[in-house]
């Protein structure tokens, strides 16, 4: 080949994909490593925070009592929880007034910690899209941060379920330091279980919809309204895998842990130790494998 036609021969064309990687250039949007999300998450700690103030301060900013609903509502329930339960279905197994009353008003709290949680954790991506597409962080954000709001609204209106379990002549005692880790394992949990939801509603908008009526069902069948054992025992016809599972679920397993540590008598009593290993199990399965699974979707939240 002469020198001439070596010199007007055309360069060679190189794949896109290798002229990006030659110049350190990535997809945008692109899901980044396990490892590099957990950092890029942690390094957005103070937005979390921040947001879930903010949420939480806008949840009732409307409202003339404003915060003061983050009592009324679980209150307002446990009353007529009490009402249909406590009085008129006779619910409340051996339990007196005494002990019941702190009962049904502890349960209604910590379930609403996770019921709570997982309704916010459903839309926290289709209810935020103009923020998801107009910046980028990881998007685990959303879910956690609903998550510790909720937490945040525990811990103000425990101000009145200490009220109640002291007005009903339950002093402090040792087993109240375990309120601590309870509820850091119930957030954990409930931030795992968030994340799930976060990416099924993100795919599915009616689920907003359905989630009512499965967490009044769940609600139902975790003993919120009445001693679980005590049911579980005076129903001795039915499988004994059902009270099995009904007494590991999480919700019950949470709420034993809050009862255990803040009512002394017959409920305190036959709460098993096992609980918090049930406690630990949950946490550990859904906030690590919720975790897992709403990353494994990062790049397509807010398109489409």
């Amino acid at each position: 080949m002469s020198e001439t036609t070596r010199e007007s021969a055309p360069p060679r064309a190189v794949p896109l994909a290798e002229l990006a990687a030659r110049h350190g250039l990535t997809v945008s949007g692109a899901r980044p490593s396990l490892p590099d999300y957990v950092r890029q998450l942690w390094g957005r700690r103070h937005f979390i925070v921040a947001f879930s103030q903010a949420k939480l301060m806008a949840q009732y900013g409307q409202a003339k009592l404003g915060q003061l609903w983050q009592v009324f509502t679980p209150m307002l329930n446990a009353a007529v929880y009490f009402l249909i339960f406590g009085l008129l279905l006779g619910g409340r197994g051996d339990m007196e007034n005494g002990e019941y009353v702190p009962f049904l008003v502890t349960g209604v709290f910590v379930f609403a910690f996770t019921q709570n949680s997982v309704l916010s954790g459903v839309k926290s991506i289709s209810g935020n899209l103009g923020l998801v597409r107009a910046l980028h962080f990881p998007r685990a954000s959303l879910p956690i941060s609903f998550s510790l709001q909720q937490l945040q609204q525990l811990l103000f209106s425990m101000i009145i379920l200490f009220v109640v379990v002291l007005g009903f002549g339950h002093m402090p005692m040792w087993t109240w330091v375990l309120i601590v880790p309870a509820l850091l394992l119930q957030l954990v949990f409930n931030s795992g279980l968030a994340m799930i939801m976060a990416r099924l509603g993100s795919n599915t908008p009616d689920l907003v919809q359905l989630m009512p009526f499965i967490l009044r069902t769940w609600m139902y069948a975790s003993g919120v309204m009445f001693p679980l054992r005590h049911m579980i025992e005076t129903r001795a016809d039915g499988p004994s895998w059902v009270a099995s599972v009904l007494e590991a679920n999480p919700a019950a397993v949470y709420m034993d842990l809050m009862r255990y540590a803040l009512i002394d008598g017959s409920y305190h009593d036959t709460v098993p130790a096992t609980t918090w290993w049930f406690a630990l199990g949950w946490a550990v399965v859904v906030g690590i494998g919720g975790f897992v699974f709403f990353w494994k979707a990062e790049e397509k939240y807010g398109r489409g």
